[in-house]
């Protein structure tokens, strides 16, 4: 099984759709796909920012969010074969009981949310489907310094049983266009 994150930088990009379906079926066997939040988290960082909601309360609004940005995946991946968008916050509901649950912060975004999704389901692989590349960069830890994963994820995959990728789809996108 293979565990794709899709970034919510890419949701303004008018070849997402072909371009996923033209690329899952290139990785071969179950795919699951998490929501990146995009402008629909980033409305509710706002609001918490307006209204003072707190970790806890913004962490779930924000789950929730990732709801409207999933059925807007899977619109854009009907009919495709071994492909599964997740219900975020179906998941994550049911995984805050386990002891090594995400915390409830801003600190913690879909990039961790899907590789926590990759160790609960046992996955072989985690892709990172981005906005931008990661030449030159030898560690997780310096890629969460530069803001394009979150602080919490390298901590997830320090002993992670599953490859870990990233892939500049925009770029991917553009070439393919």
């Amino acid at each position: 099984m293979t565990i794709i994150k899709v970034g919510g930088s890419l949701y303004d990009h008018p070849g997402l759709g072909a371009g996923l379906r033209a690329y899952l079926p290139t990785i071969p066997g179950p795919k699951v796909l998490v929501p990146g939040g995009g402008p629909v988290a980033d409305a509710v960082r706002e609001l918490d920012r307006v209204h003072n909601l707190g970790q806890g309360p913004a962490h779930w609004i924000a789950l929730r969010s990732l709801s409207v940005t999933a059925d807007f995946l899977a619109h854009l991946v009907r009919g495709l074969a071994e492909v599964e968008v997740l219900d975020v916050y179906t998941f994550a509901s049911a995984d805050d009981r386990e002891p090594d649950a995400l915390p409830h912060s801003w600190s913690v975004t879909s990039d961790s949310l899907a590789a926590r999704v990759a160790t609960v389901r046992g996955a072989s692989r985690l892709i990172l489907l981005k906005s931008v590349g990661l030449p030159g960069v030898s560690t997780w830890e310096e890629v969460a310094r530069r803001g394009v994963v979150d602080p919490h994820f390298p901590t997830l995959i320090r002993s992670a049983r599953f490859d870990v990728e990233d892939v500049n789809f925009r770029d991917w996108l553009e070439a393919h266009a």
